[in-house]
């Protein structure tokens, strides 16, 4: 490889790995503000997905005058309308689609741990196994402790929940780019 070839990798390189650290800085603040203004945030998520919905739904729409056949068209609308439909409930329901997300949030919790914790007694004869017991443990009682403070709790829990991922994501993509960096430096660097 030429000694050009090497130059521009090398900026390629920088380049990306500052669009990464730039994107994990962003993250990392949208966490702590999504953290701070839980009520906000969570609000912003079913508002999010209420619109995805609608589109959804309106490209499905769109497709049906694709379709070959009434069966398959009249099936299609049925979907794409279902879609519209539960967009614009959520869009225009907002505190009742917040309640309703948590719900989902809090029955993917309980069933994640209780499945995680049957994998553990399944597999406890492996070293690593305990890992599963305890994450299982803790995603059941996160469960739980969010079911006790449903309805009440659901303006802030979705938004401390996208708020503490948003962090943790930031973060780790921020460790990520330094150590990619310091090892394209330590690779560059002439023996």
């Amino acid at each position: 490889m030429a000694l050009s070839d090497t130059s521009h990798l090398d900026k390629l390189s920088g380049r990306t790995s500052n669009w990464s650290i730039g994107i994990s800085i962003l993250l990392i603040v949208c966490g702590i503000l999504a953290i701070l203004l839980p009520v906000e945030m969570s609000f912003g998520v079913v508002i999010v997905i209420a619109w995805m919905l609608i589109i959804s739904g309106a490209l499905q729409l769109i497709h049906v005058f694709r379709c070959k056949g009434f069966g398959s068209a009249l099936w299609k609308a049925l979907i794409a309308s279902v879609y519209i439909a539960t967009g614009l409930f959520l869009r225009l329901n907002l505190t009742l689609g917040i309640a309703a997300l948590t719900l989902l949030l809090i029955w993917f919790f309980v069933a994640q741990g209780v499945i995680e914790i049957i994998f553990y007694l399944r597999t406890r004869k492996s070293g690593a196994s305990g890992w599963l017991l305890f994450d299982g443990v803790i995603t059941l009682i996160l469960g739980i402790l969010i079911w006790r403070h449903w309805p009440s709790g659901s303006l802030w829990v979705i938004g401390i929940l996208v708020g503490i991922n948003m962090l943790m994501t930031g973060m780790t993509r921020l460790m990520l780019s330094l150590a990619v960096r310091r090892a394209n430096r330590l690779v560059a660097q002439p023996a």
